[in-house]
């Protein structure tokens, strides 16, 4: 069972017999504040914790575990969803070569190769999104799940824009471009923000790798130090592959 359902059913069982914080962090050795936080849907405790607590509480540990088997997203998706990040990120530097290339030639072509290229590196990079909406179900972060979708609706419209540029001399992607850059530097902005407000399970990794992806999101918007934000938009984008790994082991245990 996940939060903040989790949560609500300890507190229920708790209070429908009568027992106190204080009593019932005695009997599963933990502190007042830890249960407070597991009550109001703040973290997700770890299953010998949950097991501790239904235990306590005279709660069949089995029937729960049964049911929280059936609501567990299966892997798969998620290994998929990583999968299509990896590959994204090591489209997202062919499209960006590629776009630079095509605007510095004088007579532009329609360039097929680039649509390719643009039409994958779209695809990917929703895919490994979706994977991350997907955990965010299973680790609640409201701010996350705002960025992510923030960060979809922004690649949808600027890859349009691009499409359109490419196929039609009525507009120029010089034009934009600096915007877009921008733009994608206050999504990226956004959802490093959205990583530095998990607290537990995740540990201190999510505020570094959110740090990475506020600070590439403030140099990609500044317009001038865009190169500079390469370095940590890099790191930022291992990072959150890395956290995708550490989503699937949690949802295997």
């Amino acid at each position: 069972m996940k939060q903040p359902s989790l949560g609500i059913k300890i507190a229920g069982l708790r209070k429908a017999k009568g027992i106190t914080q204080e009593d019932l962090v005695e009997r599963c050795n933990l502190n007042v504040r830890t249960l407070q936080r597991i009550e109001a849907g703040e973290v997700q405790p770890r299953s010998h914790t949950i097991k501790a607590l239904f235990e306590a509480l005279g709660h069949s540990w089995e029937e729960e575990s049964i049911k929280a088997n059936s609501e567990i997203l299966s892997p798969v998706f998620i290994y998929l969803a990583m999968a299509s990040g990896i590959i994204y990120f090591f489209l997202a530097y062919f499209d960006i070569a590629m776009e630079i290339e095509w605007m510095e030639t004088d007579e532009k072509m329609v360039s097929y190769p680039l649509v390719l290229i643009k039409v994958f590196t779209f695809l990917t990079y929703t895919g490994f999104l979706l994977g991350w909406l997907a955990l965010e179900k299973h680790f609640p972060n409201f701010i996350l799940r705002i960025a992510l979708w923030v960060m979809i609706g922004s690649n949808l419209i600027w890859y349009c824009f691009d499409l359109f540029a490419i196929f039609s001399p009525q507009l120029s992607m010089e034009s934009y471009y600096l915007v877009k850059v921008m733009g994608f530097g206050a999504a990226y902005a956004f959802l490093g923000a959205g990583y530095l407000g998990y607290g537990e399970p995740w540990g201190t990794i999510t505020k570094v790798i959110g740090a990475l992806g506020l600070v590439a999101g403030i140099f990609l918007f500044s317009g001038f130090a865009v190169i500079l934000g390469l370095i940590p938009l890099t790191l930022f984008e291992l990072g959150q592959i890395a956290l995708m790994v550490w989503g699937i082991k949690s949802l295997k245990t």
